[in-house]
This record gives C-alpha cells, sequence and structure tokens, in this order.
C-alpha cells in the first residue's frame, strides 16, 4: 500500500470568517514540505446555518459558496471560487484532495409539506409510539438563491423517509413516513440507525439515487479531486455507495482513495460494512482511538501489550484509516474523546511509524485549536520521518504491560535508516531491541528529544534503549535526526 500521510484540514472551532480556503492555499507547499501527502478538505457545500455551519448540516449540494442562501453567499470556510483555487494550489504542491461528502440528511428545508407519518420511540426505531398521523414536515427544499442554476430539481417529501419535527403541532418526535419504513441495512444501535437528524434521505427512491449521482458527476468533473471521506455511513444503506464510487471512478479515469466514518468501537460492525460495500470504501479506525482513549486516561493501568487488540489495525490493516482525534472526538463536541495531553505522541508514534494503516493528522493537534495548544515540533519530526524513512520490516516488543516498543530494519541503501521506537504509559524503563546488522556501529538519539541516551549498535544491529516515565522515544540514527531537525 502507497504510504500516505493525511491531514484532516479543518477542526469544529475554526472562526466562521470566510478565510479557511485561502489559507489552505497559503499553506500548500508549508504542508507539504512538512511531509502531508494528501488533505481531508471540510464539506464545500452550503449548510442550513450559512456561514456559520461546518458543512454537516447539509442544505444545498450544488451551492459550494455561490449563492445567496442561508445568510451568505460564502460558506463557512469561503467562495466556490476560492474552494477551487485551494484545490489548484494544494494539487499544485503535490498534495491529493480528498472530498468530505454528507448524504446522509439535509437540513433548513424552505417549505413544510404535509406528510402521513408514524412516530418511533427515540431510543427503539422499532416500535412505534403513535398511530398514523398527518404531519407538517419541513421537507420542500427550492434553493431560491440558485434559481435552478446547475440542477432544477426541488427535493420534497418523497425523496425522505422521515424527519423529527412536526411544525403543525411543534412535536419533536423520530417520525417515519408512512409505509416507507427504515432501511434495514444499517446499524442496529437504537434498533434501527437509519435516522440520524434533519431530513433522512430515501435510499431506495430511485429518483434520491438519480439526483445523487448527477451532482456527483457534476462534482467530480468541477473539482478533479482524488478522493472521498465518507460522512455517517453506519446510517446509510451499506451498498449504497458501490455504484456511486464506481460512476466516479470512470469519470476520474482511475483509483479514488475513500474512506467512511462509521462510528463504531466494535469491530464486528466495521467488518461487516467492509463485506457488504463491495471492499471499495477504507474505514477509520475507530476502536483504535478508543484504544489511546484508555491508555491516556486510565493513571497508568491500560495494558500496552493491547493497544492495537480489537482494532482494524489488527484484523484489516489493508482498510484501516488510522486517527487520534478528529472535528467529532473534540471537547464539546456530540462525540467527545479527546485523547489527553501527554499520549499524543505516543499514538502519532504508533500511527506513522508502522507499515499497517493510513494516518490522519488532526488539524487542531498540528496548528491547535479552541483552548487547547498544538502538539508541537514532535508531531512535525514524526511526520517528517515518516516521510524521510523507508521502513523496511519491523519486530515488536510488545511484551509488558507498561513499556513497549519496536524496531525498523530500515533499507541497506539508505545509509541513515532504520529507526527504534518505545514508548511507556506508567514508569520508564529500557529494552534490548536489534534494528539491523546493516546499522552496526550506528549511533541512534532520540528525535524528539525526551532521552539524552546515545544507543551505539553492534555488530548485530542491537541496543538497549532508554525510555523516561510517561515518555515516548524515537531513535534514529544521529545524521537523520540532524537532518529532521534542520
Amino acid at each position: 500500500m502507497e504510504k500516505q500521510t493525511i491531514l484532516q484540514g479543518f477542526e469544529w472551532y475554526l472562526p466562521a470568517d470566510g478565510t479557511h480556503w485561502n489559507t489552505l492555499a497559503e499553506k500548500a507547499e508549508e504542508l507539504r514540505d512538512l511531509g502531508i501527502s494528501a488533505i481531508w478538505l471540510p464539506p464545500a457545500c452550503k449548510g442550513a446555518a450559512g456561514a456559520e455551519d461546518v458543512g454537516y448540516g447539509t442544505y444545498d449540494l450544488y451551492d459550494l459558496g455561490e449563492f445567496d442562501q442561508k445568510g451568505s453567499i460564502g460558506t463557512k470556510y469561503g467562495t466556490k471560487e476560492d474552494y477551487l483555487n485551494s484545490i489548484v494550489a494544494l494539487k499544485k504542491a503535490g498534495l491529493k484532495i480528498y472530498a468530505d461528502i454528507v448524504f446522509d440528511h439535509f437540513m433548513g428545508a424552505d417549505e413544510t409539506e404535509k406528510v402521513s407519518a408514524v412516530a418511533y420511540q427515540f431510543d427503539d426505531r422499532t416500535k412505534p409510539s403513535s398511530g398514523e398521523e398527518e404531519i407538517e414536515a419541513w421537507t420542500k427544499f427550492t434553493f431560491p438563491g440558485r434559481q435552478g442554476k446547475y440542477n432544477s430539481y426541488q427535493w420534497n417529501w418523497k425523496n425522505f423517509s422521515g424527519v423529527d419535527y412536526d411544525a403543525r403541532e411543534k412535536d419533536h418526535a423520530i417520525f417515519n413516513f408512512t409505509d416507507k419504513g427504515w432501511e434495514p441495512k444499517v446499524d442496529d444501535e437504537k434498533g434501527n440507525f437509519d435516522y440520524l437528524m434533519g431530513c433522512n434521505l430515501d435510499m431506495e427512491n430511485p429518483v434520491t439515487i438519480e439526483q445523487l449521482d448527477k451532482w456527483g458527476k457534476w462534482y467530480q468533473e468541477l473539482t478533479d479531486v482524488d478522493g472521498y471521506r465518507l460522512d455517517a455511513v453506519k446510517h446509510i444503506r451499506f451498498d449504497l455507495f458501490v455504484d456511486w464510487l464506481l460512476n466516479r471512478r470512470k469519470e476520474k479515469g482511475g483509483e479514488l482513495f475513500v474512506v467512511g466514518e462509521y462510528w463504531s468501537d466494535e469491530l464486528e460492525k466495521l467488518q461487516r460494512y467492509l463485506e457488504s460495500s463491495g471492499n471499495l470504501i477504507a474505514l477509520f479506525d475507530v476502536p483504535l482511538h478508543f484504544n489511546f482513549l484508555q491508555a491516556s486516561s486510565s493513571l497508568g493501568k491500560f495494558d500496552m501489550r493491547q493497544i492495537f487488540t480489537g482494532t482494524l489495525i489488527e484484523t484489516r490493516p489493508d482498510w484501516a484509516v488510522t486517527f487520534v482525534d478528529n472535528h467529532d472526538t473534540q471537547q464539546g463536541q456530540s462525540l467527545e474523546s479527546w485523547i489527553e495531553g501527554w499520549f499524543k505522541l505516543h499514538a502519532y508514534s504508533l500511527i506513522l511509524l508502522r507499515n499497517e494503516g493510513i494516518p490522519v493528522i488532526f488539524w487542531g493537534d498540528l496548528y491547535g485549536t479552541k483552548n487547547v495548544e498544538a502538539v508541537g515540533d514532535g508531531l512535525d519530526a514524526l511526520i517528517k520521518l515518516r516521510e524521510e524513512l523507508e521502513f523496511g520490516n519491523r519486530t515488536d516488543y510488545l511484551d509488558d504491560p507498561s513499556v513497549i516498543g519496536w524496531t525498523l530494519t530500515g533499507e541497506f541503501d539508505q545509509a541513515d535508516s532504520g529507526a527504534a521506537i518505545m514508548m511507556t504509559n506508567a514508569q520508564g524503563g529500557e529494552k534490548t531491541m536489534t534494528v539491523s546488522a546493516i546499522h552496526e556501529g550506528a549511533t541512534f538519539v532520540d528525535l524528539l528529544g525526551n532521552n539524552e541516551a546515545k544507543v551505539i549498535l553492534d555488530e548485530n544491529g542491537q541496543g538497549v534503549f532508554p525510555v523516561n516515565d510517561g515518555q515516548v522515544s524515537v531513535y534514529v540514527n544521529e545524521k537523520l535526526a540532524k537532518k529532521i531537525r534542520g
């Protein structure tokens, strides 16, 4: 698998000042020089909250910051022109572009419609809480600001299977439109987790599918993106994206990188989705994130030998996209599960300096976010090391509840290659580990500067590598360390 390093190019609390697309364009060369190979951009479509919308409250797929709708012309990140210019700048710098696509729901309808519906229990969507009744639902999308440009279709209740509000009675409930039912091929949380929010798209309606495909063709040809991040796939029919993605591949004339957000720490569910989606979609390794959370918040009691247990990296490494935190796990967000700062470099070492998986760097960790400082120079060094280093083979030393390590042999024709990583979530220690005999006599130092030891490898490429309490040390050839540190 190609060695990628993806940057999630946004965080939840970015200022809503319409400058982010321009910021990304300005940082394009900086990101490439750091070692970033691809960038996941936030949703570009106009959301129901206009310029205040992070992008997940989709209102108009065809408005990329071009029309005066929902109180603004631009989106939170800027105008359509800014967006397309940023893609050009990022591509020119050599980065691949991955677009964030939200197909689960629409929000911010322009008009109401009278619809027959049945209310369901919030905690068990298989159990009705009312009989059939007429409700007034916000389901008519006429897009008055766009006036039919690019596509004249107006969405109505037939394109959706449910809503959570009856405007007539001002009643909040989970309403399913009569005779539609919920899609069975979705996550079984809450009995059936087809409905998430807003106007839930009806993926059994052929017109809905047709319109999503028409938009996909327009968008792919307009932007020439290199892949997609698919939002909330656990709530969408598991095989929905198969045809959609195959069509985008044809338009692209080549492969597309695709990762789905299936937010569950139950490995079996992730594996089932991989099988149901035709092996076209990788998944974020959510179970690994929760292992990081446990390790960072259990005061040294987490067994570090189990850091990869029950994860996609362990069972389906070719389909695992690894991450430490993201916009949803940030403090104050719906899926808050923030990794504590002292463990950030541990976690990033575990995803950046191993052979399996495709790692994602979070914007907030790289540049800081609301009330949280950036991880710092150590993260920059790890990203650069991943780019510079040929990993070669790996040997794991995951043999202690607290102190674990692994080595990367490097390559014979890369004189300064090879690495030895040590970390602990409790007391420090040391391990005798073998890098490779091809590095006989080389001096290895901690790239992160957490330990001052200079380890000279013996004739077998072996050395004794220490780590201090609660820290991580990444030992590399001192020549390579000087190059990376600048």
